[in-house]
């Protein structure tokens, strides 16, 4: 049968116009071709992962970066993702070869009736060669761009290596690129915990991660999720009761920022300044990690130990009101709270979220009323654990208190009643009775939780105004195992472990009483303690010194003047040795001298320094006498596991041994980032994985305290816990504990600094503008107990251990008023330790004229 002409006309038409399209697809690709990057390079595709700062036991302290990203690879990606993804993007994707005539014709439709490309027409591949090699501007030659890459792709790799690329590059909002990424921001879980609603929610991201995003615009994020999810049903990835059942879930999405599992941003900052020294690569984008010395347990202890002291020496010195007073007159009243409504205090203080971008908390689900009176608090943001609130009622003894997120919670009396009126800090008011006289409905407040187990409760709060700082050394290599610079980060990021230089006070006393034992002197040595002016040259008028308590003992031994911290006896031996001898002794310390005043108020602490340079000095006792520097950084990797940096070795050796020790005088200590290392220092060494890892050579500790020096120090600062200005310390049940109390004129900074032979810790407290922390705000009551709180759990589980005896040391019994050996008979002597060659002469006989009465010398 023959065809009618027009007929015969058109099918040529359409060949021919078939046949053209073909040779003008065939020559663009022949024409972009060459011009494009190969396709192959995918495979090298390295994804922006941001910085991530671990403890040593893997946990995140902190995280660094624009982009959240954490690549998975398809066998960890679940199959209901890769359905409701290909049911929204791509649904011919395992079938065709990168590209979709049909979509493509779609598009060009649409490009030329409306003079752009509205719906896309990409398929997947497509979308990542866009992603990979491509910008994102809407052009007519920026299409063909992306087909003949996607077709390239298709040569080189599987389908599923370009769903896994898709899916761990995509851009999904708030900052998350891929789909792990995302479900942590939106829903706080991994991946492959989601459910089919969630996974939906997703799925519907690609296409415009602004319009369909969750949390900012949840209606049409619902829409598109439930018509991604009846595509599902229409592609066979869902039954229709599955389907059904999937769109009753309700929006869930909220937003989650990166949360560390630890709380140690102060530390990770002071790391990652380091890193930044130490290896070449981008930080920020090449999936660093940083592992380092923290313990994750003892930084818990130290942060959660600093913020409770804070809080007790803040109850101390009063109340200062509410932090804002809301009009509540056209608020309904809410009913009363039952104990099943009752938010419990967590049982500890998550670490808040490092992160920017403030994100309002919508109330869903909640009473209107309960969430018009959230709606008052909205703008308080947490801090620490420090949770803003707004008194709801009050009774005589008790507040109820609603919370941002409409949980509801009650205040009992005794943890309302601490809240005196502040006047000053030396002056409170008087004890409140009833509540009324201390918060009334409208008033914003803080409440942080107290106590533990069953008795865990909230208690009204507020930020402190004075600050603390807390380092925790490894006394025999120098690693940080924990360190708290302030408060919070998150209100201040001045470290104070760190960048702090306050006047050390008497934490200072041992390294002049070291000096001392290094001169001639010794445990049992008698100096007086009594009024005393001094007309020092370097002084501008004469100096009277006095003790903290204004008593004075007399001619003491030296042991027991530390340990009541008797400053006149520190002076009159600073004297006796002369500040130059002192200053030796200083610097091998590793304290920095140059800073110092050279004249007597140095016995009592006038030099400023750092709670840094305190711990690494305190570990010079700890360890028996060598010099260690600290240092954070274990090893940074790559987030394959490549090793890029590790940290030297620390050798603790005698000065004849050591190569750092043979120069004379002994050099400086490293500074932290000396220690280290530079690249100047670097060794480097081929692995395995056939790629350079650096480390640095060993740093070598030196000996610089003669062990018998060390020994004895530790026993007379040992006594300072058991019987001296540290005694609360005994509490904590141990018989290794040492250390010093501090406190500067004033009580303008109080300090404690302490060991174990496993651990050393220094406390600092005060004001960042010195001032007066108040009557009584001494080193034992403001510092001790902080350093308390962190070392009971720091050392849970380690026995004690005693610093074994060196050679050289011989033990005898005294005349604790003279110092001088006893006879036999005498019923009131005392055990003391001596070097071998510096024992005292033997007293009188009993009963004879200056038998058992005083001293032959008085220093």
């Amino acid at each position: 049968m023959r065809l009618p002409t027009w007929t015969r006309i058109l099918l040529l038409l359409t060949t021919a116009g078939a046949g053209g399209g073909l040779l003008v697809l065939a020559a663009t690709y022949l024409y972009l071709a060459p011009q494009l990057p190969p396709a192959s390079q995918i495979r090298e595709v390295e994804y922006q992962i941001p910085l991530r700062i671990y403890s040593r036991d893997m946990k995140l302290i902190s995280e660094y970066g624009e982009k959240r990203r954490q690549p998975v690879s398809y066998e960890q990606l679940p199959e209901q993702l890769v359905q409701a993804v290909l049911a929204a993007e791509d649904e011919r994707f395992f079938s065709h070869n990168g590209v979709d005539l049909k979509g493509l014709l779609r598009a060009a439709v649409e490009l030329a009736r409306y003079r752009e490309i509205r719906s896309g027409g990409s398929t997947i591949t497509m979308q990542v060669a866009r992603n990979f090699f491509l910008d994102r501007e809407q052009r007519f030659l920026r299409k063909f761009n992306e087909i003949v890459l996607a077709i390239q792709i298709e040569r080189v790799l599987s389908k599923q290596e370009i769903l896994e690329l898709y899916l761990n590059k995509i851009y999904l909002g708030h900052r998350s690129y891929g789909a792990e990424a995302a479900a942590q921001v939106y829903y706080g879980k991994s991946i492959s915990d989601l459910s089919v609603a969630q996974l939906a929610m997703i799925a519907g991201l690609p296409k415009a991660p602004s319009a369909y995003n969750p949390i900012t615009n949840p209606e049409r994020a619902l829409v598109r999720r439930n018509w991604i999810l009846f595509r599902m049903e229409e592609t066979g990835a869902l039954s229709h009761e599955e389907r059904l059942a999937a769109q009753k879930d309700p929006v869930t999405a909220r937003f989650h920022a990166a949360r560390p599992e630890v709380d140690g941003a102060y530390f990770a900052e002071m790391v990652r300044l380091q890193a930044m020294e130490l290896v070449s690569e981008d930080l920020y984008t090449a999936g660093i990690r940083i592992i380092t010395t923290l313990d994750s347990d003892r930084q818990t202890a130290a942060v959660n130990a600093l913020r409770e002291g804070l809080h007790s020496y803040d109850e101390r010195h009063g109340y200062r009101g509410p932090l804002a007073e809301r009009d509540i007159s056209e608020l309904p009243s809410l009913p009363e709270i039952s104990s099943a409504e009752t938010e419990a205090a967590p049982e500890t203080d998550a670490p808040a979220p490092q992160d920017e971008e403030v994100v309002e908390k919508t109330i869903t689900g909640q009473d209107p009323d309960i969430a018009a009176w959230a709606s008052l608090i909205q703008d308080q943001t947490r801090i620490g654990p420090l949770n803003p609130a707004i008194v709801t009622a009050i009774t005589d003894k008790s507040a109820d208190v609603l919370f941002r997120d409409g949980k509801r919670a009650q205040l009992a009396w005794d943890d309302i009643r601490w809240a005196r009126k502040h006047i000053n800090d030396k002056y409170v008011g008087e004890e409140p009775s009833k509540t009324s006289q201390v918060l009334t409905p409208g008033h914003v407040i803080y409440v942080r939780p107290a106590g533990s187990g069953e008795t865990r409760r909230w208690r009204l709060a507020q930020l402190p105004r004075a600050q603390s700082a807390l380092v925790s050394l490894n006394p025999d290599n120098g690693a940080i195992e924990a360190m708290q610079g302030g408060y919070s980060f998150s209100v201040s990021n001045f470290n104070r472990a760190v960048q702090s230089k306050r006047q050390a006070g008497s934490v200072f006393k041992p390294f002049v009483y070291t000096s001392a034992l290094e001169n001639g002197f010794t445990p049992a040595s008698i100096i007086n303690d009594a009024p005393v002016v001094f007309d020092d040259e370097k002084l501008e008028t004469a100096w009277r010194p006095t003790g903290a308590s204004g008593k004075f003992y007399g001619p003491t031994r030296m042991r027991e003047a530390l340990y009541r911290s008797l400053n006149l006896v520190s002076i009159r031996i600073l004297r006796q040795i002369g500040i130059s001898q002192a200053m030796g002794t200083l610097d091998r310390f590793g304290l920095p001298t140059d800073t110092f005043q050279r004249d007597l108020s140095l016995a009592l602490g006038s030099a400023s320094v750092t709670p840094m340079e305190i711990a690494t000095a305190y570990s010079i006792f700890a360890n028996g006498g060598y010099r260690v520097s600290p240092w954070g950084i274990l090893s940074i990797e790559k987030e394959n596991g490549d090793v890029l940096w590790k940290a030297p070795e620390t050798v603790l050796c005698e000065k004849q041994d050591c190569q750092q020790a043979e120069a004379s005088p002994i050099p400086e200590p490293p500074s932290l980032d000396e220690a280290l290392g530079s690249e100047d220092d670097f060794d480097t060494a081929d692995t395995d994985n056939d790629h350079i890892v650096i480390q640095p050579g060993p740093v070598m500790a030196p000996r610089v305290l003669d062990a018998r020096i060390a020994w004895l120090m530790n026993s007379m600062l040992q006594d300072v816990v058991r019987r001296g200005t540290g005694h609360l310390a005994n509490s904590l049940g141990r018989r290794d504990l040492a250390g010093k109390t501090g406190t500067t004129n004033d009580q303008v900074d109080a300090w404690f600094s302490g060991y174990s032979p496993e651990l050393v810790a220094t406390v600092w407290v005060g004001f960042d503008n010195p001032s007066t922390l108040g009557w009584g705000e001494y080193g034992g009551k403001a510092a001790l107990p902080i350093w308390m709180s962190y070392m009971g759990p720091a050392l849970k589980g380690v026995p004690d251990r005693q610093m074994e005896q060196p050679s050289g040391i011989t033990t005898v019994r005294i005349n604790p008023e003279s110092g001088l050996l006893a006879r036999p008979q005498n019923p009131d002597s005392i055990t003391e330790y001596f070097i071998e060659n510096q024992l005292p002469d033997l007293e009188p006989p009993l009963g004879l004229a200056g038998g058992n009465s005083a001293p032959e010398q008085i220093f």
